[in-house]
């Protein structure tokens, strides 16, 4: 992936989003088989420090274990990678926190997260890694404490195949000429429609490599997967609700828009690769997999999948577009798509001295060296806050080209509001009412009872 400058108005508008708004994990080593990852006694024996991450993105697991060997090829300080499994992160992290080697560098998700975490959060404010940080909208505080330092600038919404949509574009009665037009749910609705109910000839336009088996890929609701629905997708009711009320954060959602909600995942599920009695087994390597084959037109994720789907050997950025998630909402032919960040390290204020002062430097390496901002930028595709990657360590593809045209566009961005959902039980019962819904052994108005009910009962059982 070649090096570039991406424009300055990328950050200055995910700045903005984030702080107009309110504000991704098989437990790769605890009890993984593959080999040179399981945890040892005697990676912690270095005098001057060792560190252990606990990370939470399994899709870049690869990619920090070779910075983990790389730091400690360099200074000879043992540098340890744990990842967890889609899904099991906080379980994970309650499980390793706790042990005489707990983790030294770990995460949270925003400031439910922190409330959660801080009392093991070290203070960041006089290190390195935080002299860095472009702006405070882009770190967790407790008072002046520095508590959490966001890593990576993410960007999610309906990634689609390009080069199917404009074929389908040129179709005798196809619902609209130009994928520009598509640019509400209405008009998402009736392209996927008709795409669903002539699959066959909308893959003999594309072409011969194409066999599509739906307009969009499985919704899967397996632990790899369901975050997208449960946590991504409910961010834009959630979003709403807010703006609407000049909000935050809440004790109490009100579910204004769970209507659209509700159209968005009958959209999903029906105009879909398999039907809703399926998704409680689909995982996201399935998704991952019909969208990277050709046999989905939509897929809804974000630039943390670009490699996935490169890997997949048959798409290239020429076939790739991201476009907003449309729900049906007034207006929404100027909104743009959703900006922002979850993943903010902490550094374990219980950990040794030397373990802090040895995690510290790993994150100083990570964000100054040559190696790490090639990796970070180049091989994970981060997007960061940190001003040493504005020296040419910038992320490109088609999907950060897709952000800085919405940018440029002047759509407005959808902040991440889901870092205030009240807790992970409240996203586990929605994505439960969710599944049940699709297979049809659930009504909507459990998805309703569990987004509204089970939100003001989850906070308040966290704010006790």
């Amino acid at each position: 992936m070649k090096r570039k400058l991406v424009s300055l108005m990328l950050v200055v508008s995910m700045t903005a989003a984030m702080v107009a708004g309110c504000g991704s994990d098989d437990k790769k080593t605890a009890d993984n088989n593959a080999a040179g990852t399981e945890k040892t006694d005697d990676s912690k024996e270095a005098a001057s420090g060792s560190v252990y991450y606990l990370n939470f993105k399994p899709e870049q697991d690869q990619q920090w274990q070779d910075l983990a060997k790389a730091y400690t090829d360099e200074t000879g300080v043992p540098v340890e990678v744990v990842t967890a499994a889609s899904g099991t992160y906080e379980e994970t992290l309650k499980s390793e926190i706790a042990k005489s080697d707990a983790p030294t560098l770990f995460q949270v998700n925003g400031p439910v997260g922190l409330a959660a975490w801080k009392d093991y959060c070290a203070d960041l404010s006089g290190t390195d890694v935080y002299s860095h940080v472009k702006s405070d909208d882009f770190v967790l505080k407790d008072g002046d404490e520095v508590k959490g330092i966001a890593y990576v600038l993410e960007t999610y919404g309906l990634i689609y195949n390009k080069t199917v949509l404009n074929a389908y574009c040129g179709m005798d009665g196809a619902k609209v000429t130009s994928i520009d037009e598509i640019n509400s749910f209405a008009k998402l609705k009736e392209v996927a429609d008709d795409i669903q109910s002539r699959l066959a000839e909308v893959s003999e336009a594309a072409g011969p490599e194409y066999d599509l088996k739906g307009a969009f890929t499985s919704a899967g609701m397996d632990s790899s997967s369901d975050w997208r629905f449960k946590t991504h997708l409910a961010n834009l009711p959630i979003y709403y609700e807010y703006k609407a009320d000049g909000i935050g954060s809440t004790d109490a959602i009100k579910g204004t828009y769970l209507d659209n909600y509700k159209q968005i995942w009958d959209l999903y599920t029906t105009d879909s690769t398999c039907e809703g009695s399926m998704l409680a087994s689909k995982t996201g390597d399935d998704a991952t997999a019909e969208f990277g084959l050709g046999e989905a037109v939509f897929y809804q994720n974000g630039t943390w999948a670009y490699n996935d789907i490169i890997n997949a050997g048959v798409l290239t950025d020429d076939d790739l577009g991201m476009m907003p998630i449309y729900i049906g909402v007034d207006g929404e032919e100027n909104q743009g798509l959703c900006t922002g960040s979850e993943n903010y390290w902490c550094i374990n204020a219980n950990a040794s001295e030397e373990n802090i002062k040895a995690t510290e430097d790993f994150l100083n390496w990570v964000i100054t060296s040559d190696t790490g901002r090639d990796v970070v930028a180049n091989q994970m595709g981060f997007t960061t806050p940190f001003d040493t990657f504005d020296d040419g360590y910038q992320a490109s593809n088609a999907f950060m080209d897709a952000v800085n045209q919405s940018i440029a566009d002047g759509k407005n961005s959808v902040a991440w509001c889901f870092t205030t959902m009240p807790s992970e039980a409240w996203k586990d019962g929605v994505g439960s009412a969710l599944t049940a819904y699709a297979a049809g052994t659930g009504s909507w108005d459990d998805v309703v009872t569990a987004f509204v009910d089970g939100w003001a009962s989850e906070y308040a059982a966290a704010n006790e």
